[in-house]
């Protein structure tokens, strides 16, 4: 079957379950829901310098939600485009759930297309189709020339594609988005010392993959490993130099403790409405979400249909405004500003100054003091959101870029700190290039998530709380 065929059979079973659902409606003032979700995925795992496990799946989801008043309620199912008696009866199951659902404290906005939107834009089928053949072909060369008896690779190659499509009885008319994607982990790690070294892939579409730059990063690292001396870092403050994963890891946490509309209401942020307006981090910092990102996987309207366009959230450190998912402006009142979809593009400018654009070229750079380079943030977790303060360890390459030109290799250390700080006025600079680093979950449904950050943040004056004695 065609993926044109494919599509417009998505399309007819959404549309024949939507005339089910209001010849089941007609009589009793509800509303129905219908949102479906279907995902081909691939994943390689590697392990000792092998192949582990190789293994894909092919899943549809609906999701079918019942509005009547102020009562809602949703029934999920696993199915398959064939079985529409099953699907007709979990229209039926959603129908007799709402009727003993609890009435919320406001009244849920229930979507009302007023055209059809469809977007493929952000579909390779080059990338999506990728074979077996090619995915190991594309590890092998990430790790080519690395491995050895006390050096083994691991790591994953996730790709894959998904489709999501809705449609409401409020309307006619449907929204269909389809995406694709790819992550590619390769790990190395020394089996006496027991250090663990990674570079990580993004892919968009299939130009996006390049297995030289993962191969050139992993090799810098173990010359440094493997030549320079290891040691433990004394506790105190330090010039910390960000790599990408680390920055993208921070933003994605202060996605959900900072500019979350709803969670502020909830209590569980550091920022206030006081603040929109204010000067909050440093003036190098602009924060959008931006769907013109093709690597960030963006959607073009959100699912109850607003069109999506660059989003302020900071402007050289000015706080612009909260984001709000539609149910969530519902609960407080407040206007959605199109970000009920299941991830943001979040973009964080670059700066303007000549700064590295590579690790070689960071490495390489002239430095009047020592810098700490930390490009992973191991085990991130809140400690208090209302403070903003977050806990993390580095690990996976960091490096300690000695004034004099030296490189030593640090044991883990850890970091206590306020995303307030961090992205204050202790920012130093932002590289000018950017970089689109994956945070794709591996739970739930398929989501490809990615981050485009300056591929290095320093920031200077950042303590360490502790600091671990080996690897």
């Amino acid at each position: 079957m065609t993926e044109n065929n494919h599509k417009d059979r998505i399309l007819d079973t959404l549309h024949t379950l939507r005339k089910y659902a209001l010849e089941k409606t007609a009589s009793n003032h509800l509303e129905i829901g219908l949102f479906y979700h279907e995902e081909d995925s691939y994943l390689m795992r590697f392990a000792n310098s092998a192949i582990s496990l190789n293994t894909n799946e092919h899943l549809i989801r609906l999701d079918i939600t019942a509005y009547q008043g102020r009562k809602r309620a949703s029934y999920e199912l696993i199915t398959d485009l064939s079985k529409l008696d099953q699907m007709k009866h979990g229209v039926d199951t959603a129908i007799e759930l709402v009727q003993h659902a609890q009435p919320l404290n406001y009244q849920p906005t229930i979507p009302v297309y007023k055209e059809t939107f469809s977007d493929e834009s952000c579909y390779d089928p080059n990338l999506s189709l990728i074979s077996n053949a090619e995915r190991l072909d594309f590890f092998n060369q990430a790790v080519s020339e690395l491995e050895s008896d006390e050096m083994k690779s691991s790591g994953i190659f996730s790709s894959g594609s998904s489709i999501s499509a809705m449609i409401y009885t409020t309307s006619e008319y449907f929204q269909f988005f389809r995406h694709s994607d790819a992550q590619v982990t390769p790990v190395l790690s020394h089996t006496g010392l027991k250090w663990e070294l990674i570079s990580e892939g993004s892919a968009q579409q299939i130009t996006d993959l390049d297995a030289s730059k993962l191969n050139q990063d992993l090799t810098t690292l173990i010359s440094h490993y493997q030549g320079d001396t290891p040691q433990q870092l004394s506790l105190g403050s330090y010039d910390i130099v960000f790599g990408s994963a680390a920055i993208a890891d921070m933003l994605s946490m202060m996605n959900w403790i900072g500019f979350n509309g709803g969670n502020m209401k909830r209590g569980y942020s550091f920022l206030s409405e006081a603040q929109v307006g204010k000067k909050v981090f440093s003036e190098q910092f602009t924060l959008t979400d931006d769907p013109n990102q093709r690597e960030a996987f963006p959607f073009w309207r959100d699912f109850y249909g607003l069109p999506r366009d660059r989003f302020p959230i900071f402007e050289h450190g000015v706080f612009q405004g909260f984001t709000w998912t539609q149910d969530d402006a519902d609960e407080f009142n407040a206007q959605p500003t199109g970000h009920t979809v299941p991830h943001k593009s979040l973009t964080l400018s670059g700066g303007e100054r000549d700064t590295p654009a590579t690790l070689q070229e960071l490495i390489a750079m002239s430095r009047n003091r020592d810098l700490l380079y930390i490009p992973y943030l191991h085990y991130m977790n809140i400690v208090n959101p209302s403070k903003g303060v977050i806990t993390a360890s580095s690990r996976f390459g960091a490096l300690m870029l000695r004034q004099d030109g030296s490189v030593s290799v640090p044991y883990n250390v850890r970091l206590t700190q306020s995303l307030l700080d961090i992205f204050g006025e202790k920012v130093d600079w932002l590289a000018r290039q950017t970089v689109a680093y994956n945070t794709t979950m591996s739970y739930g449904k398929r989501n490809p998530t990615a981050v485009i950050v300056p591929a290095f943040m320093r920031v200077n004056d950042l303590e360490i709380s502790h600091s671990n004695d080996s690897y």
